[in-house]
């Protein structure tokens, strides 16, 4: 399955769906807090064998290390909900990763926004009219 094909994007996009309903409403652990955890992408190999899922966690450093063992101690739960629920040729293994991309995000949002308050309060700066 090519990267770029509607076949893998529809997979994809079903896998996610899926498990963001799944973690939602099913997952009992509760280090995995459905207010705190959330499924940013999904990328499912072309043989159907693996999929990356990465989340994304509010909280510290403590939560997300929490949110990370209770989604591994899901994961056979998780991936049987999967299968029941997805008719797909072979239901991929998951494998969770940590996305810092919102934080990250927020980060240099913020920053930005600073920058740009220093630079209008700044009274030397050059107006030349």
């Amino acid at each position: 399955m090519r990267k770029n094909s509607n076949k893998a994007a529809k997979v994809n996009e079903d896998v996610f769906r899926t498990l963001s309903l799944i973690l939602h409403d099913e997952v009992k652990d509760p280090r995995v807090d459905p207010m705190k955890v959330s499924i940013t992408s999904v990328e499912v190999t072309a043989d159907l064998k693996l999929a990356k899922c990465y989340i994304s966690v509010f909280g510290d450093e403590a939560d997300k290390q929490n949110a990370l063992k209770g989604l591994k101690n899901s994961q056979g739960f998780i991936r049987h909900e999967l299968a029941r629920r997805l008719n797909l040729r072979n239901t991929p293994e998951l494998n969770f990763i940590l996305d810092n991309s919102i934080e990250y995000g927020a980060r240099m949002t913020k920053l930005i926004d600073e920058l740009n308050i220093s630079h209008e309060d700044d009274p030397d700066e050059n107006n030349e009219d």
